[in-house]
């Protein structure tokens, strides 16, 4: 006699096949979406710490002074750092760019007295944080680094500070990085979730 039996999958079985493959394309995208906006906050950051490092660096290795300054977000990018020498508007020496999806900005939460904010300088109430006191008031932009490998001011005094970047609305994102003027060191600091509030700690 013939054989019945039919092959292939049963109506159930295939919806059951289609669904667990959805779930599992939502999962990946999820998760790559998730590594590639982390990616983009390591870069900015990795972009930020190492134009200041290079500046530094050239500084010293050319006995010139070179002045890094800071522009915030603008239509297309996320922030500017713009080396030139001597002065602001010397020439170019470098210019490195944020992407727009990471910018730098300040987040309503984070840390903001002088024994919670990176190295302790000032209290997260301005983007780009130098020429903090004694040496000025805070808030400046600009840094010039000498060829002794430190940093001051435009009136020559000490520049330590900071400047605050990540995803903005995204608070876990957020990364910094400060300025001692007396060596020109320079230190990287993520923000971490601590019980019910945030801290930064030294990337």
């Amino acid at each position: 006699m013939a054989s019945r039996k039919q092959n292939g999958f049963s109506m159930l079985e295939l919806a059951i096949t289609i669904t667990v493959s959805m779930i599992l394309v939502a999962s990946v995208t999820v998760t790559m979406q998730t590594t590639f906006k982390q990616q983009l906050v390591n870069d900015a950051y990795n972009t930020t710490l190492t134009t200041l490092r290079r500046a530094r660096d050239s500084a010293a290795a050319d006995m010139r002074v070179y002045v890094v300054t800071f522009t915030g977000p603008t239509a297309g990018n996320g922030g500017t750092i713009t080396v030139t020498e001597t002065t602001p508007a010397g020439p170019v020496l470098m210019t490195s760019t944020l992407p727009p999806q990471v910018t730098f900005h300040l987040e309503a939460l984070l840390p903001n007295t002088p024994a919670t904010t990176p190295d302790g300088f000032g209290t997260a109430a301005s983007i780009f944080d130098f020429d903090q006191p004694p040496s000025g008031a805070g808030g400046s932009n600009v840094i010039y680094f000498q060829p002794d490998g430190s940093a001051q001011d435009a009136l020559g005094n000490v520049n330590n500070g900071v400047v605050y970047l990540g995803t903005p609305g995204q608070l876990p994102t957020c990364r910094a990085v400060t300025l001692w003027g007396y060596t020109g060191r320079l230190r990287g600091w993520q923000l971490v979730a601590v019980g019910a509030g945030w801290a930064w700690v030294q990337s």
